[in-house]
């Protein structure tokens, strides 16, 4: 099945195969765990068992950040520390917390290092409450020519540049702003495979939980809802400007109306998202992850907008699924507009996640077994905010 042309962007059995046949895919949780063992990820300070996630490893940030003046990628002939050298503009302490300001450019060496073997390799992306919280991460490696990738059989530190783009945040040593997905081979996802994947565990739910029409097109399409809920008339949210700083130690703290202006469901089903303002939007499809797949948002696609979509683009095995137990759930959008105003309107088709094959399926799932936050979200904020209430915002709205 094609794109449909409505589209409103037009120019620009578990297992299929048995596990014993699958030679190339993604790590699971516990070859993860097996490449701390045997040496291939080490660090400073222990690798946590809460760092290993069903299809990636959380990494920590390390006791020294740099204040640099632009990013950069080091390329083949240079370290990260050779760039640092030439960029830094101060050194900023870890181990008590400190302040990153918003709108400048900052590299932190991780704590872990790699000494991956020649047929394995790394791509990263930032956390989902990094995402949210409109915090611009990407991981580097030493002589490097691309961000966010770990080539196969690496052996060398890690560092994240982070460019807090809203909000100033304070974080310390031990911070997890990103994670590492680990890759033997590579797997060349299908829309074949995805259109099977769907008839076996139906990918994508409706709203009222009934079996949705997936859009399959190098990938499962997704489209924004504009239209909520019947429980709220909120379809999303719009940062502020001049906030407070956000602590990213502290869960359920913050009152999202200090930090976030509520997006009530237009009445003509679009919204116009301004060039440098912050979006929280949501899907109107409830996507399924199965726990042999894992999946990743394509974060900028130009053929479908000036703007990008979902900074945290990795879906663990048994997002939106469980046990087969959970009719989906709805991707959080986390957007931004590219130089222009741009118009985007109830339904239209904003991104697309591709599934990729787990070697094994993990022993960890996605869920509240092992402290997912997001499982069961509706559009949620990062978990620093509490949940917003529903009519403490429409007073607010009344009053102003």
């Amino acid at each position: 099945m094609s794109r449909p042309i409505t589209s409103l962007f037009p120019e620009l059995e578990k297992d299929l195969l048995s596990l014993s046949d699958v030679t190339t895919g993604i790590l699971p949780s516990q070859e993860i765990e097996t490449l701390t063992v045997n040496g291939a990820i080490t660090a400073g300070m222990p690798v946590s068992p809460d760092q290993i996630q069903p299809a990636s490893i959380d990494l920590r940030l390390g006791p020294t950040a740099y204040r640099v003046r632009a990013s950069f990628l080091p390329g083949r002939n240079s370290s990260v520390n050779g760039k640092i050298e030439q960029l830094c503009m101060h050194q900023i302490d870890l181990s008590r917390s400190a302040v990153l300001e918003r709108g400048c450019v900052y590299i932190a060496p991780l704590l872990e290092e790699l000494k991956l073997p020649k047929d394995i390799s790394g791509r990263a992306n930032p956390k989902s409450t990094t995402g949210r919280l409109d915090i611009f991460t990407r991981l580097i490696t030493d002589y490097g020519t691309e961000f966010e990738r770990v080539p196969a059989g690496y052996k060398g530190k890690l560092y994240v540049e982070i460019v807090p783009r809203t909000f100033s945040i304070l974080i310390s040593q031990g911070s997890k702003l990103n994670q590492l997905r680990f890759l033997r081979g590579n797997p060349t996802p299908s829309d074949t495979e995805h259109r099977k994947l769907d008839e076996s565990e139906t990918l994508v739910y409706l709203g009222d939980d009934t079996r949705g029409s997936p859009v399959i097109d190098d990938g499962l399409w997704i489209s924004v809802d504009l239209k909520g809920s019947a429980d709220t008339s909120i379809v999303g949210y719009k940062a502020k400007r001049h906030t407070p700083l956000v602590d990213l130690s502290k869960i359920d703290y913050y009152d999202p109306l200090e930090f976030w202006d509520p997006i009530f469901r237009p009445r003509e089903g679009r919204i116009v998202l301004h060039p440098d303002d912050f979006y929280i939007l949501v899907s109107k499809e409830k996507v399924r992850i199965p726990p042999n797949y894992a999946a990743a948002m394509v974060a900028y696609d130009p053929s479908v907008g000036e703007f990008r979509i979902h900074y945290a683009g990795f879906f663990d095995p048994g997002f939106g699924y469980g046990s087969n137990d959970i009719h989906g759930t709805q991707a959080v959008l986390e957007v931004r507009s590219h130089e222009v105003p741009f118009l985007i309107e109830d339904g239209q088709t904003v991104g697309r996640l591709v599934y990729e094959r787990l070697l094994a399926k993990p022993k960890r799932i996605y869920g509240s077994d092992i402290g997912s936050s997001y499982q069961l979200q509706g559009l949620a904020l990062s978990k620093q905010f509490k949940r917003m209430d529903v009519t403490k915002s429409l007073a607010h709205v009344d009053a102003v």
